[in-house]
C-alpha cells in the first residue's frame, strides 16, 4: 500500500502566465535590440554620428572600447531575456521563493538604469559628441525603447509574484 505524504505529494501545477505578461516579457527582449545594434554598428566602424576623433579619444575605438561596447550590448540583451524565465512553463532554474525577490531587485535596478540613461541623454556633454541633429535623432530612436523596460519588467514581475503567491496559499 502506498501512502502519499507531503514529502511525496506532487507540487501543485503552476498557474500559467497570462498572455499579456508573456507578451510584455517578449517585448522587453525586443526593446534591447535597437540600442544593441546601434552599439555594435559603432564598434564595427559604421558611422553613427561620432567623429573618428571622438571614437578614439572618448570611446577608445578602435581599441578596448570595441570589447566594452560589444560586451555591453551582449549583457544588455542577456538581461533583457531574464523576464522570459518569469513567464516560462518549461525551464525554471531557481525556486519561486528565490526568483521572485531576484525579479523585484531586477525591476528596481532597471528603473534606476532608465533614470540614469535619461540623465546621460540630456547632459550637455553627451549631446556635444554627436556631429549632427540627424545622428541625435537616430540615437534617440535606438535608445527610446529602453525606457519601456522598467514598466514592462515591473508588470511581469508583479504577475509572477501574484501567481506564485496564490499558488503558495492554495
Amino acid at each position: 500500500m502506498y501512502v502519499m505524504t507531503t514529502a511525496t505529494a506532487p507540487l501543485p501545477a503552476s498557474v500559467p502566465a497570462p498572455v499579456w505578461a508573456r507578451r510584455a516579457a517578449h517585448a522587453i527582449a525586443l526593446c534591447a535590440v535597437p540600442s544593441g545594434l546601434w552599439r555594435i554598428a559603432m564598434a564595427s566602424g559604421v558611422y553613427v554620428g561620432y567623429s573618428d576623433q571622438v571614437l578614439r579619444d572618448v570611446f577608445d575605438i578602435p581599441g578596448w572600447g570595441i570589447a566594452y561596447v560589444v560586451g555591453l550590448s551582449v549583457l544588455t540583451e542577456l538581461a533583457a531575456l531574464f523576464p522570459l524565465l518569469l513567464v516560462s512553463d518549461r525551464w525554471r532554474p531557481l525556486h519561486p521563493r528565490v526568483l521572485a525577490p531576484l525579479a523585484w531587485t531586477a525591476s528596481g535596478v532597471l528603473v534606476l538604469v532608465a533614470l540614469w540613461q535619461l540623465v546621460v541623454a540630456f547632459t550637455v556633454e553627451s549631446q556635444t559628441y554627436m556631429s549632427s541633429g540627424t545622428a541625435q535623432t537616430v540615437w534617440g530612436f535606438a535608445f527610446a525603447p529602453l525606457f519601456a523596460i522598467p514598466a514592462l519588467m515591473t508588470a511581469v514581475t508583479w504577475s509572477y509574484a501574484k501567481r506564485h503567491q496564490a499558488r503558495g496559499q492554495a
